[in-house]
């Protein structure tokens, strides 16, 4: 490991961090020696260390600040108080929707002038071309993009506002980037550090197994009795506790149905709200002051709830619907049990459930939009600006983003400072149909990721290995804190010792193991893949365009389905 005295001393004299954690040290100084950074790790393992460190140390050598692109104005807001105290008055500033022309006109003058250490500001922001050149005036000494999934349209937040970082980074000189998220599987890592343009980036990986959270699925079959089955858990695991102090947060995948578990966990006594999208700023930031001061029992949300809230004492996540995939699914159980101490992850499950989330999810490809698009560059004379494409084509500014974003990826358009144009010489039918095929590919990914996540609800084996496994992490032995781990350890007949336990190995994992988990493999119809897990029976391997696909292992080995790469 990497002493780095200047580091050291730096993160615990400002930052009161005597002690770092496996990766943060690493991440530190591959950031202040000018390398890229993409850290894995989860809200409360110390990611933001990680940039805030390197950014304070490489201000004090330069003098030039970090442009920190944060989605959330509460987030941002968060950071800078930390950094306040931390560093002293103006040692970070934002632009956002928050404060007074004057008061952003002054917060650009401290960065500016080498006063800020750090400049916050959304990723929309980004797209004003004089925001741009103002940050590239400065020079800044780090570009830190948090809750780094979003770039990815493998990740379960896909913004289109975060396409453009790479472009942006470009028009900034090309600072080291510090690619921060709580939660990314492979596909995911690879996507954000192709569209931020990362070269050799350091991939740090650290926290994700969260041993003192159980993992438990309750299956249904009719869904009134799974929604009864909700709010008597819920009603139980806060009532259970001394004077009602253990909270939570219960997912369910509608605003209309947060709102009616909120209104029958209310009848029952409890102190409950719901909150989405839907309701106004004011309400949602009321409910989320609510929860952080602990007046409140339960909060009841769509996925709109949780980004960045760090709360150590989330005592329970209960989904009440099987969520789109595991990415979303473990980034919302980790807002549990933060502090440490025992906590309970437990999804209702109903099998019907799964169509109706395949339904929704569902995004058909668009070849007329992409043709309208398409036609407008053609005819331009030169770059045209997405807000000029959406006024003449129609369409809505941030489905526009999306269609440039199907192009970009079929080769089709490329964009720069002065707008997107058109590069390919193909006919428009050629890249609207490769535009089709590729988004097609995403979407067969995308019902892999929750079909995965169907695996995880119907598996009979050790939960937190399944989990792992999904992000590439590998769990030797199983857990004995979930659901299936559980009932393994209740009396029962003896089972007969199969080779695998002759080994020591786990029960359902597989001794001779003919392509181990991570290696590179193909097939010959669905082409390069990744294998993420290993069982007795199955083989489950990530493919680029194909997604998650479960094999048996009987019939990889008979018919030579894979090969290595």
């Amino acid at each position: 490991m990497p002493q780095n005295p200047a580091l050291r001393a730096l993160a615990s004299s400002a930052f009161s961090l005597p002690k770092l954690r496996e990766g943060q040290l690493a991440g530190m100084a591959a950031l202040a020696n000018g390398s890229d950074v993409l850290a894995v790790m989860p809200t409360g393992y110390g990611k933001s260390a990680v940039y805030q460190v390197a950014a304070a140390h490489l201000h004090r050598q330069t003098g030039h600040p970090a442009v920190v692109v944060s989605p959330l104005i509460a987030l941002q807001e968060d950071q800078i108080d930390g950094l306040t105290g931390a560093l002293g008055a103006d040692a970070a500033v934002a632009i956002n929707s928050a404060h007074s022309d004057a008061e952003l006109e002054e917060a650009w003058q401290k960065a500016e002038a080498g006063t800020a250490a750090f400049l916050f500001l959304a990723p929309e922001q980004l797209a004003k071309k004089e925001t741009v050149e103002r940050l590239a005036a400065m020079r800044p000494a780090l570009l830190v993009v948090d809750e780094a999934h979003c770039v990815s349209s493998w990740g379960h937040d896909f913004r289109p506002d975060y396409l453009t970082l790479g472009t942006v980074r470009e028009h900034l000189g090309n600072p080291p980037v510090a690619a921060l998220t709580a939660t990314a599987s492979p596909p995911v890592r690879d996507e954000i550090v192709e569209r931020l343009g990362m070269k050799d980036a350091l991939v740090l990986v650290h926290g994700f197994d969260r041993p003192n959270i159980s993992l438990d699925v309750i299956r249904h079959h009719e869904e009134k009795d799974k929604r009864l089955a909700v709010v008597d858990q819920v009603s139980a695991l806060v009532q259970g506790s001394a004077a009602g102090a253990q909270q939570g947060l219960l997912y369910a995948a509608t605003r209309k149905d947060t709102e009616k578990y909120a209104a029958k966990l209310a009848a029952q006594g409890l102190r409950a709200e719901a909150y989405h999208a839907g309701r106004s700023s004011a309400d949602r930031e009321r409910i989320l002051g609510l929860f952080m001061d602990d007046r409140l029992d339960a909060v009841v949300a769509t996925t709109a709830f949780g980004m960045g809230i760090d709360k150590p004492n989330v005592r329970f996540v209960i989904h009440a619907d099987i969520p789109e995939s595991l990415d979303a699914y473990y980034q919302e159980v980790g807002r549990s049990g933060r502090d440490g101490e025992p906590a309970a992850a437990v999804l209702h499950y109903r099998a019907d459930d799964v169509g109706l989330r395949k339904f929704f999810g569902t995004h058909s490809p668009d070849p007329d939009s992409l043709s309208a698009v398409l036609k407008v560059l053609r005819s331009a004379d030169g770059p045209v600006f997405p807000s000029s494409l959406a006024e003449l084509t129609g369409l809505r500014p941030r489905r526009v983003t999306g269609l440039l974003n199907q192009l970009q990826e079929a080769g089709a358009v490329t964009s720069g400072k002065r707008g997107v144009r058109l590069t390919s010489k193909a006919k428009l039918s050629a890249l609207v149909q490769r535009a089709v095929e590729l988004a097609e590919a995403r979407q067969r990914v995308d019902q892999s990721r929750l079909n995965m996540m169907r695996g995880y609800a119907e598996t009979d084996g050790c939960r937190r290995q399944f989990l792992l496994g999904y992000f590439g992490e590998d769990l030797p032995a199983p857990c004995g804190n979930c659901d299936a781990c559980t009932e393994a350890q209740r009396p029962g007949p003896v089972r007969e010792a199969s080779a695998e336990d002759d080994d020591g190995g786990p029960a359902g994992h597989a001794v001779d193991v003919p392509f181990p988990v991570q290696s590179p493999v193909t097939h010959k119809k669905w082409g390069a893949g990744l294998v993420m897990r290993c069982e007795e029976d199955v083989i489950t391997v990530l493919f680029e365009r194909e997604g998650y696909k479960t094999l048996s292992r009987k019939a990889v080995l008979e018919g030579k389905l894979l090969k290595p790469a």
